[in-house]
């Protein structure tokens, strides 16, 4: 009688055990559950793609450098369209032979060093720099310009990216207003939040934003801003009118609009 009750006893706290366990599972479910997803989302010209934190980053960065060189919206298009068939917009450190970076730029055939190529700014810069080389390149149809670049072997396949690219472009390039918003969460940090202002200058030509800008200008900063928000734990940007937070992912109407780009880093915890 002695042993059935120890036992009962045992199975009693093997349960109890269970629920609590079942208990702290889903709490810990729950709580993933409502994490900001890391994402971005691109909505312009009647489309809409979503977009990961990386690739973002590098598609605001490729529009930023073609600005930065006085280049019209269309280069944008093109160079767009010519990394997200060659990488996807990732920064790869790996390709067919020695190709790699966000156009698969080769060493061997004078795009580069390996440190320069993985640089996104110098890889879109060298392709600018060949793109418009090409004759009557702003004429040309998207997949041929980026095929005269690029000389892939697979020289139709940069036009099945052509409306993406268009859309990426509206947004990054200020075409459209808050067209790019990205939404995370940050963890709690001791270290104080990275600067911005030399990525700032060497990607978009802005080294302060102590003045106002124009739109769409405004609007290409702003959005350069949000694509590299997570990197620079940025918490908030504002321009002309409109808020984005990276808690919520959206912009939102505020009344205060001066034509600043202004924005918020996290505070780092004491």
């Amino acid at each position: 009688m002695a042993v059935t009750t120890a036992l009962r006893r045992v199975g009693a706290a093997l349960v109890a055990i269970a629920v609590i366990a079942a208990g702290v599972a889903i709490t810990i479910a729950v709580r993933h559950h409502g994490a900001a997803v890391p994402s971005c989302l691109v909505s312009a010209g009647g489309s809409t793609y979503t977009l990961d934190v990386e690739q973002a980053a590098n598609a605001a960065t490729i529009a930023a450098v073609g600005k930065r060189l006085g280049l019209p919206d269309h280069a944008v298009t093109i160079a767009l369209a010519t990394s997200l068939q060659e990488s996807k917009l990732r920064n790869l450190d790996y390709g067919d032979r020695d190709s790699l970076g966000l156009f698969q730029q080769r060493p061997s055939q004078g795009w580069g060093t390996r440190t320069e190529i993985l640089t996104p700014s110098y890889s879109a810069a060298a392709f600018y720099r060949a793109l418009i080389k090409i004759p009557s390149w702003a004429t040309l149809p998207i997949t041929e310009a980026a095929q005269k670049v690029q000389l892939s072997g697979a020289p139709t396949a940069y036009a099945q990216w052509e409306t993406e690219a268009r859309t990426i472009a509206i947004a990054t390039t200020g075409e459209a207003a808050a067209a790019l918003t990205c939404r995370f969460s940050l963890p709690r940090t001791t270290a104080a939040a990275p600067i911005v202002t030399p990525t700032m200058a060497n990607e978009l030509g802005v080294s302060s934003l102590d003045g106002t800008f124009a739109q769409p200008r405004g609007w290409t900063v702003a959005t350069w801003l949000v694509a590299h928000a997570q990197q620079f734990r940025i918490t908030t940007v504002s321009f002309h009118g409109q808020e984005w937070r990276a808690s919520s992912g959206k912009w939102r109407a505020m009344t205060a609009s001066d034509e600043r780009v202004r924005f918020e880093q996290q505070v780092a915890s004491t």
